[in-house]
C-alpha cells in the first residue's frame, strides 16, 4: 500500500497543507466541511495504486493557512491550479465534493486543458437552474446562520466539538465516522480563527455564484464530468449540469449520507476508478 506523504506546498501566496501518495496520472482531491484532507482516507490508498493522488486542505482549512480573504470558489480554483504548477503537473484529474465542487468545477470551466476528468459530489454549483426541489423549502439552515460576519464563531466558541459531530453524524447513514478521524476533524475547526476562516467559504457565496454565473454564460463545460448524488443533494447536481455539459454520467448512490467517501467508501472508489480509467457504468449505483 503506498505512504502518505504529508508537505507543505506554497500556492497562489499560501502554505496548503497537502497530502500525496501513489504515482502516475494525477488526481486532485478537494473536500469541503467541516472537514480536511483525511476525508479521502478510504480511497486515497485504492487510487493510488494507479494514480498520484494529492489532497489538500483547502485554504483557511485543516493544516493550511488562513488569510483573512480568498474563499471565493474562484480563488480556490486559483489555489488548485497553482498547487498543481508547484507539484509540476501540467493537468490532473479534479474530484471536488461539497465546499470543494464549485472550485473543481470553475477550474474546469476555465481552464479544461488543466483537468483531464472532473468528479463533482454532493454539492449545489452557485444559482444555476436544476436545484429547484432541494431548495423548496430554502437553502439548509446552517448557511445562513455561516454567513453572518463573527456570529457562528463567537456563539460556537467551546462547543466546536458538538457542533462538527453534528455534520458528521447526519453526514454518515452508513457507517459512521471512525472515532480517530472525528477526533482529528475537530481538532482542525477547534478556536476562533479556525472557525472564522471555515465560515469564510460561505461568506464568499455570493462571490462564487456570481463567478459560476459568469462562466456558464461564457461557454460550455466540455471536460468529462462524473456528478454523485447520495442524501441530501440527491440529482440536484446533475440536474444543474445537464444543460450545459458536453460529457456526463451521473450517478445516486442510494443508503449513503453526504460524506460519500467516509459512508461508502467501496462504492465511492469504484465509481472513481471506473471514471478515471474511461470506463462509464451502464447503470446507477445501488
Amino acid at each position: 500500500m503506498s505512504e502518505i506523504e504529508l508537505r507543505r506546498v506554497v500556492a497562489n501566496g499560501i502554505g496548503i497543507n497537502t497530502a500525496i501518495a501513489g504515482r502516475g496520472e494525477p488526481v486532485l482531491l478537494l473536500h469541503g466541511f467541516p472537514h480536511t484532507w483525511q476525508l479521502w482516507r478510504a480511497i486515497m490508498p485504492r487510487l493510488a495504486r494507479t494514480h498520484r493522488v494529492i489532497a489538500p486542505d483547502l485554504r483557511g482549512l485543516g493544516a493550511t493557512e488562513r488569510p483573512a480573504d480568498g474563499y471565493d470558489a474562484g480563488t480556490l480554483a486559483s489555489d488548485a491550479e497553482c498547487l498543481l504548477d508547484a507539484l509540476g503537473e501540467p493537468a490532473a484529474s479534479v474530484v471536488g465534493i461539497d465546499a470543494g465542487a464549485p472550485p473543481a468545477f470553475l477550474l474546469a470551466m476555465r481552464r479544461p486543458e488543466r483537468v483531464r476528468r472532473l468528479v463533482v459530489a454532493e454539492s449545489l454549483l452557485g444559482r444555476l437552474p436544476g436545484a429547484e426541489d432541494f431548495l423548496r423549502a430554502g437553502p439548509p439552515w446552517w448557511f445562513g446562520f455561516h454567513a453572518v460576519p463573527g456570529l457562528a464563531e463567537t456563539v460556537l466558541i467551546g462547543h466546536e466539538a458538538e457542533y462538527v459531530d453534528w455534520f458528521l453524524d447526519t453526514g454518515t447513514r452508513a457507517r459512521g465516522v471512525p472515532p480517530e478521524l472525528r477526533d482529528r476533524f475537530v481538532e482542525a475547526y477547534r478556536g476562533h480563527d479556525a472557525l472564522r476562516a471555515a465560515f469564510s467559504h460561505y461568506r464568499a457565496m455570493p462571490d462564487s455564484a456570481e463567478q459560476i454565473g459568469a462562466a456558464v454564460a461564457s461557454g460550455r463545460l466540455t471536460v468529462p464530468t462524473m456528478a454523485i448524488g447520495a442524501h441530501p443533494v440527491g440529482n440536484a447536481l446533475e440536474r444543474q449540469l445537464r444543460p450545459i455539459a458536453d460529457d456526463l454520467v451521473a450517478h445516486l448512490v442510494e443508503d449513503c449520507g453526504h460524506l460519500v467517501p467516509l459512508d461508502r467508501p467501496e462504492v465511492f472508489g469504484a465509481l472513481l476508478e471506473d471514471f478515471l480509467a474511461g470506463q462509464r457504468a451502464s447503470a446507477p449505483m445501488v
